[in-house]
């Protein structure tokens, strides 16, 4: 016992803790290399979360996003930060984290630099992970851009003045304002079960193509810009707005030039795309690596600004990331969603309770870009969380996930 105490002292004095195993290794895929579904519509069965979410080009159409020409480097420190978290009456660390949670990935950036970084389940920094929903705040990013680059009057506007397939209906006549916050009043359940109508439409999108799927949503259970109500059909409708307005070229292509390659990436990034009418996913299927994840959370920590150039607006990245800028029904602690008021809403971006502006991209089985601006501190975290919503499962993967966001926070300064 006393050797072995030794060599765990050597081997954490080399370079870090022992290797522990990460949760659910074997129901995840170990055995056999973690492999990618053998299909797209196999890529969400459990055994093969990890090989597909690290691989979903591979499965699906796309287009490419070429990364920058001058990447912004993100230095790795010399030593790491140890962080530590309160949860459930238990102190943590990092690396209790990674063994208790179906994270892939975590990073944690401090004033441009990498001061803590872990992978599970044999991912590495060079795989490109989903984003799933994270996908859709880079969409409301590109929209803000095209607004600026004069390609859309006002957010005041509705879908149909840009997308005329849409005339007459629903979301149509939806102003982007309110598509942007979540808010077109229709009836629509995004539940994640078999038959919601998140479902239905994404289905309807294989058959006939997004702005057909579109016009299937047809009734309001409230006024538009009335109450929060999350569905990914109304991002989809955005992306449809997005790519009328870029006339000719692709918003693949848009996105690359706008605000990928300003951002600073080092890598490609993809897009899957429907195959019917070649529309990239933009509410979820957009995927890159963690440190160009790091790099787009850094440009937002920085209210829009990369190398003394700005990629948006700050007056657009407060216009979506700031509560005191959003209708009372839409901040933390006011919004109610799924019996919660914890957080807010802004234009496609979750907004977290607390005294200082805090903001994230979010999107199902556990992907996160966690900002505070005020620290310039960034938390990289994508995962292949149990369920879809983060906590249905009973693994809490949402709730652990806020309580060492906030315990990186308590590192540099007060929630």
């Amino acid at each position: 016992m006393k050797y072995l105490a030794l060599l765990c002292a050597l081997l954490t004095s080399l370079g870090g803790p022992l290797h522990a195993a990460a949760p659910d290794e074997d129901l995840l895929g170990k055995a056999v290399g973690f492999p990618a579904a053998p299909r797209l519509a196999q890529a969400y069965q459990e055994r093969y979360l990890v090989g597909s979410f690290s691989a979903m080009d591979t499965l699906a159409p796309h287009c490419t996003l070429p990364p920058s020409a001058q990447p912004v480097a993100l230095k790795k420190a010399a030593v790491e930060t140890e962080f530590s978290y309160r949860f459930r009456g238990l102190t943590l660390t990092l690396d209790d984290y990674m063994q208790r949670q179906r994270a892939t990935a975590v990073l944690v950036l401090k004033d441009g630099e990498i001061v803590a970084e872990r992978y599970n389940y044999g991912r590495d920094a060079s795989m490109r992970m989903l984003s799933n929903s994270m996908a859709k705040t880079v969409t409301a990013l590109a929209l803000m851009r095209a607004q600026e680059d004069g390609l859309i009057d006002s957010f005041e506007d509705t879908a149909e003045r840009y997308v005329p397939a849409l005339k007459d209906s629903l979301y149509g006549q939806t102003r982007l304002v309110n598509l942007l916050r979540m808010a077109s009043g229709a009836r629509y359940v995004e539940d994640y079960s078999p038959q919601d109508d998140r479902a239905r439409f994404n289905a309807a999108v294989r058959r006939q193509g997004v702005a057909q799927a579109a016009r299937l949503i047809t009734e309001r259970d409230d006024e538009q810009g009335r109450r929060f109500n999350y569905g990914g059909a109304q991002t989809q409708v955005l992306g449809l707005v997005l790519r009328a307005v870029v006339g000719n070229r692709s918003l693949c292509d848009y996105v690359a030039e706008k605000i990928w390659q300003p951002l600073g990436a080092q890598a490609p990034a993809t897009w899957l795309l429907n195959p019917v009418d070649q529309m990239e996913s933009v509410q979820g299927g957009f995927n890159a690596t963690v440190h160009d994840y790091a790099r787009l959370g850094w440009m937002m920590a920085n209210d829009g600004q990369v190398a003394g150039r700005a990629v948006v607006s700050r007056e657009h990245l407060l216009d979506m990331t700031a509560a005191a800028r959003q209708p009372e029904a839409f901040r933390p602690g006011r919004m109610l969603y799924r019996g919660s008021s914890y957080a807010g809403y802004g234009f496609q971006t979750w907004l977290l309770p607390g005294t200082q502006r805090r903001f994230a991209l979010q999107g199902i089985h556990g992907q996160a870009i966690m900002v505070d601006p005020g620290l310039k501190l960034v938390l990289v975290h994508l995962a292949v969380g149990k369920d879809a919503s983060g906590d249905a499962s009973g693994n809490h993967l949402g709730a652990e996930r806020d309580a060492l966001f906030r315990g990186v926070v308590a590192k540099y300064g007060a929630w």
